[in-house]
């Protein structure tokens, strides 16, 4: 689960850098409102896993969501097969 961890924040970090190049470039209404706050949502939803006990019962549940979302990366060459849920 580390590594899938480390490619959604590496992810979540080329993204933003994009996305400020794009705003940059040609101001921020060429970018779709809904984005930046989703990935932002997907970051936080990282970090609580990390941050989160082991033995908590929404671990399994999170997991699954963060294999989930991981999944809109799957062209990436870092993705990995073995994270889809």
């Amino acid at each position: 689960m580390d590594d899938l961890l480390r490619f959604l924040h590496a992810r979540y970090e080329a993204d933003c850098h994009a996305y400020a190049e794009v705003a940059h470039r040609f101001g921020g209404a060429a970018l779709p409102d809904s984005q930046l706050p989703m990935l932002d949502l997907v970051d936080m939803l990282a970090r609580e896993y990390e941050a989160m006990d082991r033995t908590d019962e929404r671990v399994t549940g999170l997991t699954y969501a963060l294999r989930v979302l991981a999944q809109s990366y799957d062209e990436h060459p870092d993705y990995r097969d073995e994270w889809r849920p």
